[in-house]
């Protein structure tokens, strides 16, 4: 039929859109391809463009795919004309292959409430700008599981990646077999295996991810982030070793039951540090300490100072050193750990890599006290030492002689204790507990705080001096604010300022605010 003006309509009929949202190495591309396959087998028209992205997380990539059913009859008579990039609320489906990958989405307008199924993997694969932070600069993902049910018509969420692993195929087949159980698009089960078997590349293990995404996308969906996940457990229970379970039984006796589960985690992480004795060492502190919140009326704060202090002593009790290092760098979990991040085969070798880069420091450090004082103290040998040590070296783990230098050297944790960095960490943490101690009865909040403050103190080498020269700074400004009604809120500040950059730029800034009213 023609116009008055002699001219064709043009159809209006609407594409079917659809957006993944994929980082390197999760397979997109392989995913896209078998959309755009099974689209064209079942008759369609559908085309597919990309746009990468290596921003902060090195590979993300918008993946865009236009499809149009054309009729039997009109087939050779018309030539469609599909979009090239996605557009805000035009899109059908989402997929993200990544929880943060669905959350962009959400940024850019991509998901829409009247028309938008989103089908998003709830694995995590932190971005550049949540690891560099020196704090906890993870973002929330409960904020995008919330926005996802508010901003989707509907959501299909579950660990995309953690099913990919139990049945040995990549994210991508789980992702298409998710795609599959939305029943969004018009084409049966078989259609979506035939695509699968048709590419001929890891088909059995691919079917296997697809069915299980399949199975699951048709699954009760959650209502709340938090359903389904496993309730914290009391963790003072024995474990079969006589010498571990004794101090078990002592701690579950001596301290209230509201610190139990912070206790184990610290007596487990202190006696794996060291052994059983730096395990009740841990303990004698910590009763030391509970006596002081008993003494101040902890009971009635749910013995908050306590189960403060059992984190943050076992933090302060199991530093970083060469020792420790060499240690988890050599263990079989690690091993094990590195094969399933890489998805190894069983029959594959895996080649690992240690970047070290000691410093002098750290050398003089592990030596015997008396040792490592004597080349403390003279600088020129200090500084010489330093042009040897101080170079990067790579150690490779999985070769014999990288291992057996490793292994080696993690066996001298036995001598730890008359290490010159075991001297220096215990004056410290029994400096910091000191000031802990002068707290509670004046501000019980404060001693809080003051506790806290060790989460400034972390990592290794130039990492474990730049959150040391923070503790400092933070300590030196409590110690000021003593006596104030707000000095715990300042002292929190102040911490939080010191953990939002590794330079220190923003704890400069809260400083200069607490000394404008001081």
């Amino acid at each position: 039929m023609n116009t008055p003006t002699g001219r064709t309509p043009l159809d209006s009929t609407r594409p079917l859109t659809i957006a993944v949202m994929a980082m390197g190495g999760q397979g997109g591309g392989v995913l896209v391809d078998w959309i755009v396959e099974l689209c064209e087998g079942n008759g369609w028209v559908a085309q597919a463009s990309s746009v990468p992205g290596v921003a902060q997380r090195t590979g993300a990539t918008v993946y865009y795919i236009e499809a149009l059913a054309i009729p039997p009859s009109a087939k050779g008579k018309v030539q469609p004309v599909l979009g090239l990039m996605a557009a805000s609320g035009e899109i059908d489906i989402v997929i993200g292959a990544e929880w943060m990958e669905a959350g962009r989405a959400i940024l850019r307008g991509l998901v829409t409430a009247d028309r938008t199924t989103l089908i998003a993997s709830t694995h995590r694969a932190y971005a550049v700008v949540e690891k560099q932070t020196p704090g906890d600069g993870i973002a929330d993902p409960a904020v995008v599981f919330y926005s996802a049910k508010t901003n989707a018509k509907r959501l299909i969420a579950f660990d995309m990646a953690a099913v990919g692993e139990q049945t040995g195929s990549a994210i991508s087949a789980v992702l298409f077999g998710a795609l599959a159980g939305a029943k969004v698009l018009p084409f049966p089960r078989e259609a979506y295996e035939a695509t699968i078997r048709h590419a001929g590349i890891g088909v059995e293990a691919s079917l296997r991810g697809f069915a299980r995404g399949y199975d699951l996308a048709g699954a009760e969906q959650p209502e709340s982030w938090q359903a389904g996940k496993p309730k914290q457990q009391p963790g003072l229970t024995p474990v079969g070793n006589a010498a571990f379970d004794a101090l078990v039984a002592r701690a579950s006796t001596e301290f209230p039951a509201p610190c139990h589960d912070m206790i184990a985690a610290g007596l487990a992480r202190t006696v794996d540090f060291q052994d059983i004795a730096y395990g009740r060492e841990y303990l004698d502190v910590l009763g030391s300490l509970l006596a002081l919140d008993r003494s101040c009326g902890g009971e009635a704060r749910g013995f908050a100072l306590t189960r403060t202090a059992a984190k943050y002593l076992a933090v302060a009790m199991a530093y970083d050193d060469v020792y420790r290092i060499a240690d988890l760098k050599t263990r079989g979990t690690r091993f094990d750990r590195v094969r399933r991040e890489v998805a190894a085969a069983p029959d594959q070798l895996v080649d690992t890599t240690e970047y070290m880069h000691p410093r002098i420091e750290e050398v003089a450090g592990s030596m015997p006290a008396p040792l490592g004082r004597f080349i403390e103290s003279r600088p020129a040998l200090f500084r010489a030492l330093d042009r040897i040590v101080n170079r990067g070296r790579r150690v490779r783990t999985t070769r014999l002689g990288g291992f057996l230098m490793l292994y080696i050297l993690s066996a001298g944790r036995r001598f730890r204790r008359g290490t010159l960095r075991h001297k220096t960490e215990v004056a410290h943490r029994d400096a910091w507990l000191a000031r802990v101690r002068e707290a509670p009865p004046k501000n019980y909040d404060l001693a809080i705080e003051l506790l806290t403050n060790r989460r400034l103190v972390k990592g290794y080498s130039d990492t474990h001096s730049r959150g040391l020269s923070k503790f400092d700074r933070v300590m030196t400004a409590a110690k000021r604010l003593e006596g104030r009604d707000d000095a715990a809120l300042w002292v929190r500040r102040l911490r939080e300022a010191a953990l939002k950059d590794e330079e220190g730029a923003a704890l400069d800034g809260a400083l200069k605010t607490v000394e404008s009213f001081l």
